[in-house]
């Protein structure tokens, strides 16, 4: 059975959190590490932490080397992220984000994977409450998205229940809140720190990363209900924040070769339409104004990233800010009262 590192970057969530953890804890197979970066602004999700572990099982505490980050400067999941991956240390990282609950057989399913297909690059299980689209929505992805920016998972997250027991389902990328990965064929990939907050697009960016052909799969028998917590999302038009993430993913990945031009063009025609429909609708012009928004900052994050390289070329600097050094962190083999304290 392989190792397998859970890493979960939280900010502002306790009780979230806590719901994550109860669920990892009850795992048939349990994790080997559980890397927690945690951004908040106070110490509520660590206390928490504490005291399920301390009151988790003798086996659960024996067989989990927790190691818990605190660090209210990072600016988001990439970085958080980025921090994890420089402690985990087995052989698969499940990346979870702090608002899932799982079932309890989830990460036995996703080890069961890589056993039986020992050429996949990466594992994700399959959420299984989103609802299938109204026919409207529907009809408009079938009629604007293509290309690159076709999501291959959100088909199979919505036929959860009738995929149960399918067999894995080969994809193109995978959600950051479910997503695993041999270690050694991420060990040189970062998630892109220029990305703040809730970092739209930094699964699929990661993804587009891995060695040409990597596969990939979801089996639909690792699975996890989504909470989708309100905490620290965007209440905006979602066209903006799926603007903003696409508008990134092109500038930084797909702008090359006339095919992925047009389909991109096309795509923002589709995303005017439903702005102008949604202002019509509202009597207000800010489903406009919030999807010119999410494109622009898409185009500006995905060039702030090639100017700091080109920045840091000339100066020589060449490290990533997540090399600095954690502000607090505690794992589960030292007493409580240094700075790397343990439970």
């Amino acid at each position: 059975m392989f190792s397998i590192s859970v890493i979960i970057p939280t900010k502002n969530r306790p009780k979230d959190l806590k719901l994550t953890i109860e669920t990892l804890l009850a795992q048939t197979v349990l994790p080997d590490q559980l890397v927690i970066v945690d951004q908040s602004a106070g110490d509520e999700s660590r206390r928490e932490i504490l005291t399920l572990f301390t009151e988790a099982s003798q086996s659960a505490r024996d067989h989990i080397r927790l190691n818990y980050v605190y660090d209210p400067s990072i600016t988001g999941g990439a970085q958080a992220r980025n921090r994890a991956m420089q402690i985990a240390d087995c052989a698969v990282w499940l990346f979870l984000d702090d608002d899932v609950c799982l079932e309890p057989d989830f990460i036995e399913a996703l080890l069961a994977a890589y056993h039986r297909f020992p050429t996949a690059a990466g594992v994700s299980g399959i959420v299984t409450n989103y609802s299938f689209p109204p026919r409207a929505a529907l009809a408009w992805r079938n009629l604007f998205v293509h290309g690159p920016f076709h999501d291959d998972r959100q088909p199979v997250y919505w036929n959860a229940s009738r995929l149960r027991a399918s067999d894995p389902v080969p994809v193109s990328r995978f959600g950051g809140g479910l997503m695993s990965f041999r270690s050694d064929t991420i060990r040189d990939i970062q998630f892109d720190e220029n990305l703040s907050g809730v970092s739209d697009g930094e699964d699929v960016d990661f993804c587009a990363h891995l060695k040409p052909h990597s596969l990939l799969l979801i089996t639909p028998k690792a699975r996890l209900v989504h909470n989708q917590s309100l905490t620290g999302r965007s209440k905006k038009h979602w066209t903006s924040r799926e603007a903003k993430s696409n508008h990134y993913l092109y500038h930084r990945n797909w702008r090359s070769g006339l095919f992925n031009r047009l389909c991109f063009c096309w795509l923002n025609l589709g995303y005017g339409i439903v702005a102008a429909f949604a202002s019509l609708r509202r009597g207000s012009l800010e489903p406009c104004r919030d999807l010119l928004e999410g494109m622009r900052e898409g185009r500006r994050v995905s060039q702030r990233r090639l100017l700091k390289r080109n920045l840091a070329e000339k100066s020589g600097i060449l490290g990533p800010a997540s090399d600095r050094e954690p502000q607090t962190s505690f794992s589960v083999e030292q007493p409580v009262g240094s700075a790397d304290a343990r439970l």
